[in-house]
């Protein structure tokens, strides 16, 4: 019997995103600007597909040639004549939207495989209407993926390195030794990770990796990259562009066609250098890109594209494609700019040292967005980018809270609230959005805006003695590694649960009196609620996390059950359905004391590991607290088992598309799997057939390295 956490429930939340006034206040210009924009992350955002799964891509194709031929409510008859039930063809809905709203096969949050909840998958798509259309190419993608469609094998359970899991960013043969060794050769060549991928095959007893550039161009190209072969210790690498270079050409024709309706010359040379970046792989064109992009305030039309977030690399150096496009909401952005305003007085309350800030605050900008397209395998509540260490310590930085993913994502029935005492239930759901939206700002501005790194300067000299610090091209992703994503998120979770206590900041988002007690109550709340339900994020067998947010959460709550004095109260019970449960507390009148001082102690010794690059101090700090075991007061492999029993899937989202006829229009769905589903089929309506064949030949690298097929027969299984 397969586990239920592997299946995407048939009731999964799905909801779409409101952006139809946000856009209707764009003037043509903009809207023409944002449109070439979404163009281009959508575009880019297939290529999340090409990083989740050998098999993703090959899922993805198969679905759009039977949706393209027969939108969901005409396949339905068919899945009536293959002998489905409603429920099951519901199911096959699901999981297709699944498939589309993760961009691959495996959960965005949580890493972890999803399979169709129907048995009869393949009797549906011989039934349908693609397969009578073209009997011999539905039967070859079928054939491909037919197997890893439904294979819960322990290594396929979950996204990871080596035997702990998959990853499509790595050869199948890669180790985590050989990704330290890579890095070892990259740092060696000032080459940043963020737009690559690691293939790794041996001639004559030798280890010969190729680290696969993402370009549009192919070959030589005159600039800073070591592109070519490179001797190095005991291997040999060979640096190559091209990787994706049909999408990222793509990209770069929207980028340059939104140039024309850009607002400015700060939005035209970010989008020069974007263009450059991506049409010869260039991390420091891509750099001098975010540059312009920090300088460009206030803009009306928000966005961000390239190779950003490490969350999904095991080894947490490879940046996911994703793209942004969104509209100012004027209002809460007023809020958030107070914020900003007040950072330079907040900042000195941090429990660090002042020589661990910055010299400098930079103001950024900080805006409330209302989503009109994000393309990537998931939609966060706020980002604060870009990820450049060197760019934010000395240059600044943007935060962006996604208001219209606010206000859907987090709305909780009571009846489906988990792990709570009754009595916080109504307090919970009406604080909830509330004290999130505190969270996010002084998580984004304040957490992730915050502290100093120690970089060795020219001269060699600091102004006062440390014992280690970054040296040469060394990143904080590149130097924490594996821990890096999850420990910076854990950190800006401190600083927000810290900084909430300051009366001005609640002030600041309209709480004041009893107002403000109860959104710091139900923050502190949710953080420790959230620790515990973080441990459905973890594997057991392997001992390992799948979800940097959460295991940051995890920790939180281990920090503050380890303060002791009632603060936090965490008891298992018997539900009263009879099967196992638990609930968690926190007693508010402990927050601003107990509370406090664990996390200002806990974030102090966070940041000193961080600014020095004290990876053996800040690895042994981190993981320690990550750890899940059945020793001590609380059992958490025996809570883990309670947690997935009762655990609700995340919620997904429906995006808009933009069309051109004569001038720019927004075509939007209803949130459910089938409008979920149709937007996808509409996103691509000029060359769908085009797109889909160069995903399954850009799957045909991955599978000639990892299960040492010959390019020549992927592509022939693939015609």
């Amino acid at each position: 019997m397969v586990d239920s956490q592997y299946y995407l429930p048939n009731d999964i939340g799905i909801s779409a995103l409101d952006c139809r006034e946000a856009f209707r206040l764009l003037s043509p210009k903009e809207q023409m600007y944002a449109h070439y924009l979404s163009r281009a992350s959508w575009y880019g955002g297939l290529i999340v597909l090409i990083q989740t799964s050998p098999e993703s891509a090959n899922i993805y194709v198969l679905l759009q040639k039977m949706f393209r031929a027969q939108a969901p409510p005409q396949l339905e008859a068919a899945a009536t004549a293959a002998g489905l039930s409603a429920e099951e063809y519901q199911a096959f809905l699901v999981y297709a939207a699944g498939l589309y709203a993760n961009m691959g096969n495996y959960k965005s949050f949580g890493d972890t495989k999803f399979i169709p909840n129907l048995p009869k998958f393949k009797a549906l798509v011989w039934e349908s209407l693609a397969f009578k259309q073209s009997p011999g190419d539905m039967e070859a993608l079928w054939g491909c993926c037919c197997e890893s469609l439904y294979s819960l094998e322990d290594k396929q359970k979950q996204l990871g390195l080596g035997e702990k899991g998959i990853s499509a960013y790595f050869s199948g043969n890669c180790c985590l030794e050989d990704a330290e060794f890579a890095q070892k050769f990259l740092d060696s060549k000032n080459l940043s990770a963020y737009n690559t991928r690691l293939f790794k095959t041996e001639v004559d007893g030798k280890r010969c990796y190729e680290v696969r550039l993402a370009s549009a161009k192919k070959g030589e190209y005159p600039d800073e990259v070591c592109f070519g072969k490179h001797e190095f210790e005991d291997a040999v690498f060979f640096v190559k562009r091209g990787d994706y270079a049909f999408l990222m050409e793509k990209v770069c024709q929207n980028l340059e066609k939104a140039k024309d309706y850009a607002a400015n010359d700060n939005q035209k040379r970010m989008l020069e250098e974007y263009i450059h970046s991506f049409a010869c792989g260039s991390v420091e064109a891509h750099k001098e890109g975010s540059r312009y992009w920090i300088k460009d305030k206030g803009p009306i039309v928000e966005s961000y594209i390239g190779f950003i977030e490490s969350y999904r690399d095991p080894f947490g150096s490879r940046g996911e494609f994703e793209g942004f496009v969104a509209v100012v909401n004027k209002a809460m952005s007023a809020r958030f700019a107070q914020l900003v305003n007040s950072a330079e007085v907040l900042l000195p309350e941090l429990p660090w040292p002042p020589a661990f800030e910055k010299d400098r605050f930079l103001k950024p900008d900080f805006t409330s967005l209302d989503v009109l397209t994000f393309a990537g395998s998931g939609i966060p509540a706020g980002i604060n980018i870009p990820n450049y260490d060197d760019i934010r310590q000395t240059e600044g930085f943007k935060n962006v809270s996604l208001g219209n993913v606010l206000a859907v994502a987090y709305a909780t029935q009571k009846d489906k609230l988990t792990f709570l005492e009754e009595s916080d239930k109504d307090l919970y759901i009406k604080w909830k959005g509330p004290s999130f939206e505190v969270q996010v700002g002084l998580h984004e501005l304040l957490g992730h805006g915050s502290g100093k790194l120690f970089v060795q300067s020219q001269n060699g000299h600091f102004e006062f003695q440390i014992s280690s610090w970054y040296k040469g091209s060394e990143t904080w992703d590149s130097k924490f590694s594996t821990i890096a994503s999850s420990y910076e998120e854990c950190r800006a979770e401190c600083v927000g649960l810290y900084l909430c206590l300051n009366k001005q900041v609640l002030s600041i988002f309209g709480h004041e009196g009893e107002d403000a007690e109860e959104v710091v109550y139900v923050n502190w709340l949710t953080m420790v609620r959230a620790g515990l339900l973080g441990l459905e994020f973890y594997t057991s067998e392997s001992k390992s996390w799948r979800q940097a947010h959460m295991q940051a959460r995890f920790v939180i709550l281990r920090v503050l059950l380890e303060a002791g004095e009632g603060l936090v109260g965490l008891k298992e019970c018997t539900g009263a359905d009879g099967r196992p449960d638990a609930v968690i507390t926190l007693d508010r009148s402990k927050i601003h004391t107990v509370g406090k001082s664990a996390i200002q102690r806990f974030l102090c010794r966070l940041q000193v590991h961080k600014s020095t690059a004290d990876v053996e101090g800040g690895r042994a700090l981190y993981e320690g607290y990550s750890a899940v075991t059945a020793d001590g007061t609380h059992n958490f492999l025996h809570l883990r088992e309670t947690v997935l029993l009762r655990k609700e899937a995340r919620k997904m989202f429906v995006q808009a598309n933009t069309y051109i006829k004569g001038s720019c229009l927004l075509v939007e769905y209803e949130g459910s799997a089938a409008g979920l589903i149709q937007s996808f089929v509409e996103r691509f309506p000029d060359d769908a057939e085009k797109v889909e064949a160069q995903l399954l030949e850009m799957t045909c690298v991955l599978l000639s390295f990892t299960f040492k097929i010959p390019k020549h027969l992927c592509n022939a299984f693939f015609i």
